[in-house]
């Protein structure tokens, strides 16, 4: 049996003569394996990162389409209130009162419409000045159609440029209607009517 001396590295024992002190028993050829620790954070961020991204995305999409809505909404009556389009297609005509901003009468004066098809467009005459224009709808009020009235003639330059005309079926197979203008010195005028 060996004793401890013969052991000792550098005696003729198992490690040999040529036995380093080095505590390094073999050397590999390979690089040590990787650590994923680091990785697995990276990836826990850029799917926490895309997650948050998504979730802000919808939001703002979501706010988008609520936004829309309330402002469609508020635009645009539901339309169960709305009078369909053939009530307003057609020749009316009428007589309108004329009115000022303190509501002391002004004149009062013919008025011929002519809603087309669709009731999108059309045209009027105001005889008893000789005035006639066109009207593009503007907007759609529950039962009421409101028409942007633009002159196209004026020879006696009795008329008002630009105006409002609103109209709305009264019922009795006409239409209520309304104009409303501003002078050219600012005044606001008012005329109604029934057109039949």
């Amino acid at each position: 049996m060996d004793t401890a001396a013969e052991l000792e590295p550098g005696s003729d024992g198992e490690h040999g003569a040529d036995a380093s002190a080095s505590p390094v028993r073999g050397m590999s050829l390979w690089p040590p394996p990787r650590s994923n620790r680091h990785s697995g954070r990276r990836r826990r961020k850029v799917v926490i990162t895309a997650a948050v991204l998504a979730f802000l995305l919808l939001l703002g999409a979501g706010g988008y389409a609520l936004w829309k809505f309330v402002l469609d909404g508020a635009a645009a009556p539901s339309g169960d209130d709305d009078a369909p389009v053939s009530a307003f297609e057609g020749s009316w005509s009428g007589q309108m009162k004329q009115v000022d901003t303190n509501g002391a009468p002004v004149a009062e004066w013919d008025a011929q419409v002519r809603i087309e098809e669709g009731a999108e467009r059309g045209s009027t005459a105001w005889t008893t000045f000789s005035c006639s224009g066109t009207l593009e709808l503007s907007a759609r009020d529950g039962d009421r159609l409101v028409y942007t009235y633009s002159e196209t003639s004026d020879p006696q330059e009795r008329c008002v440029d630009d105006s409002e005309l609103t109209v709305w079926p009264n019922g009795d197979g006409g239409l209520d209607s309304e104009w409303a203008s501003v002078t050219d010195d600012g005044t606001r005028m008012v005329s109604t009517g029934v057109l039949e």
